[in-house]
């Protein structure tokens, strides 16, 4: 699936495949990148000495890789297996698996316009990686705003196809976020000091339910869970500051 243009940037990661392979050195085609090849040395495969590159690194398998060398005027393109992290390997896998959705969309959009796919990708694809990085988060945002196309001087007649095509397959995924509150109090008016602090909860956009005494569940439905889950908790933090200023204790642990 080639769908970036030009050359990528030092450090970027990238999915690539192996197609020669000598006992130095891996060259690899950039799947993302239309007609690149790049190398992976021996020194870059793996975090530990390799006498034989052909342990690590398998023809035709796919593997994410970081830009380690780049200067697109010498037509010099290194690659390296080791400088990339799991999470930044997993993270570049739920990436493509995005891309992937959101070319299966302009597919289907550019059937809807009546034109070709290469037509979509120069006239769509291209700007919106250009203005937001990739095709689907450029999508995203037109969910959010319609103006983008505008803006971006998408022609005016394809506007509404866009977005019926979108409001169709580009539904995000909702995910809730749960935690267990546990808050008690052994003063006199302890009930009420408690029922203001679940209702300052609530205010922030967090559902409460009783549980039973002292349990308290909390729940937040997001788009955005990891965002989300951090601001979560940095509100839970604030209401425990509040709670100790007027004798009452609170305990709180992630549902999974």
């Amino acid at each position: 699936m080639s769908t970036k243009q030009g050359y990528p940037r030092f450090g970027e990661l990238v999915l690539c495949t192996a197609r020669r392979i000598s006992q130095f050195a891996a060259w690899c085609s950039l799947d993302e990148y239309q007609n690149l090849e790049g190398m992976i040395h021996i020194s870059e495969a793996a975090g530990k000495w390799v006498h034989d590159i052909k342990k690590f690194i398998k023809p035709n398998k796919q593997y994410v890789a970081k830009v380690a060398k780049v200067d697109p005027q010498a037509g010099v393109l290194n690659l390296s297996l080791k400088r990339v992290s799991k999470s930044e390997e997993r993270g570049k896998w739920n990436e493509f698996r995005k891309e992937q959705r959101a070319d299966n969309i302009l597919k289907v959009i550019a059937h809807e316009l009546g034109i070709s796919v290469e037509k979509a990708y120069e006239e769509i694809r291209f700007k919106l990686q250009e203005e937001f990085g990739d095709l689907y988060t450029g999508f995203e945002e037109i969910n959010k705003s319609p103006s983008v196309l505008s803006k971006l001087g998408i022609q005016e007649k394809w506007h509404h196809p866009i977005l019926k095509v979108l409001e169709k397959n580009f539904v995000e995924k909702e995910f809730n976020i749960k935690v267990e509150l546990q808050m008690s109090s052994y003063e006199s008016d302890g009930v009420e000091r408690i029922k203001k602090l679940l209702q300052a909860i609530e205010k922030g956009g967090i559902s409460v339910a009783y549980i039973s005494a002292p349990k308290y569940r909390l729940e937040m439905t997001t788009k955005n869970p990891k965002a989300d889950t951090k601001k979560f908790e940095q509100d839970i933090q604030k209401i425990t500051a509040e709670a100790s200023k007027i004798n009452v204790d609170v305990s709180y642990s992630m549902i999974q």
